[in-house]
């Protein structure tokens, strides 16, 4: 199989200052067909090469991989369910009329919460009183409470706003729910049953009390981030997730191509009826496009190509399914190809405001499915 369609795509995109550098991993029927690393891995302080075992933040892949499939588990034990309200479990969210929110509008992007809020510099604020509240676990659930008293900024179902403050919300109740933090039951229940050894969220309060630091070397760095006053390798780059302690349900997951594979893959097998690691049925209905609102591309967790100018390009199959990190992170699984795609850059290096990559991503998916179907 000729990928070398994808490589000149990759190569130009990196001479044009699109990312530093990238790795691709293109997987089918549980094998894997091409696995590279291109450019470099870090440009400040030092310029290093990009290698195809390079550890990424995965950014928004945390929504899917993570929290959904954490939801996805406890679902199948029953503790949960799609249509469950809000308020069987955090009883204060429904003040300014969010009582009828569920988990369905949730995961679909449609609860009427707001895409975003600065939370971490209300933390940053509080932090000026009281030293080592930023990244605590007080902050942590300063964030939760500013959640459960936001008021809606559209009327639930009627519209889809992609929200990073629904699956915040998300990773509350998977804590409340199993009585761990998310960091652990996702490693207990999810990366060590499934052998994902580079895979984890990256606690920054037990590395201050343990003065433990991640191997640098391992991963790609993202920003030189302008408040943080350095540049960012193995914390977590979201404002918002680092200000909760580097572990939350948005944001805060770091993994290798590898890994990200390994775990779609499964959750493959799954939606096949091979595998029972997730029920097939429940796969089935999150990997579907919720009906809730119109247009909306999204499924339970999961987002699916938009008709026109997706990031996927323009031959994946209508039913498949994937996510987008703003680090420059992707994943697309398309289940008519029995085929997955990882796409990994660090675009936010060391700038964040660098697009380039929207142009990208459409032409490497293209040349790889061209070269998939030749």
């Amino acid at each position: 199989m000729d990928f070398a369609a994808v490589e000149r795509e990759l190569q130009t995109a990196i001479e044009a200052g699109a990312f530093p550098g990238a790795v691709i991993l293109v997987g089918r029927a549980g094998k894997i067909l091409y696995h590279a690393a291109f450019g470099s891995r870090s440009l400040e302080p030092e310029r290093t090469p990009m290698r195809p075992d390079t550890i990424f933040d995965l950014s928004s892949l945390t929504k899917p991989l993570a929290t959904t499939t954490a939801f996805m588990l406890l679902v199948k034990e029953r503790k949960v369910q799609v249509d469950d309200r809000v308020t069987r479990f955090f009883h204060n969210f429904g003040v300014h009329g969010k009582t009828h929110v569920t988990f369905r509008h949730v995961l679909a992007h449609c609860s009427g919460l707001a895409g975003w809020r600065p939370y971490y510099q209300d933390i940053q604020r509080i932090e000026r009183q009281r030293l080592n509240f930023l990244a605590s676990r007080g902050a942590k659930e300063y964030v939760y409470e500013q959640i459960h008293r936001e008021r809606p900024e559209y009327e639930v179902g009627s519209r889809s706003i992609y929200s990073d403050l629904g699956f915040m919300l998300l990773g509350e109740l998977i804590e409340l729910v199993t009585r761990m933090p998310l960091d652990r039951f996702c490693h207990e229940r999810i990366f060590r049953p499934l052998g994902l050894r580079s895979t984890a969220f990256v606690d920054l309060s037990a590395l201050r009390t343990r003065k433990m630091a991640p191997v640098a070397e391992l991963i790609a760095p993202t920003e030189s981030c302008p408040w943080r006053k350095r540049v960012l390798c193995g914390e977590v780059h979201d404002d918002n997730a680092y200000a909760m302690g580097g572990v939350a349900g948005h944001a805060g997951l770091f993994a290798s191509a590898a890994d990200v594979d390994a775990l779609a893959t499964r959750l493959r097998a799954c939606w096949r009826g091979e595998d029972d690691f997730v029920p097939t049925d429940v796969v089935r209905a999150f990997w579907t496009r919720d009906a809730t609102v119109e247009d909306s591309t999204w499924a339970l967790g999961w987002d699916t190509p938009s008709q026109s100018a997706s990031s996927a390009g323009s031959h994946i199959s209508p039913g498949a399914v994937g996510h987008l990190g703003f680090t420059g992170t992707s994943l697309w699984i398309d289940l008519e190809r029995d085929a997955n795609v990882v796409l990994l850059t660090n675009r936010v290096h060391p700038r964040r405001d660098n697009e380039r990559i929207r142009e990208v991503r459409p032409r490497v998916h293209d040349a790889i499915f061209e070269a998939l179907d030749a």
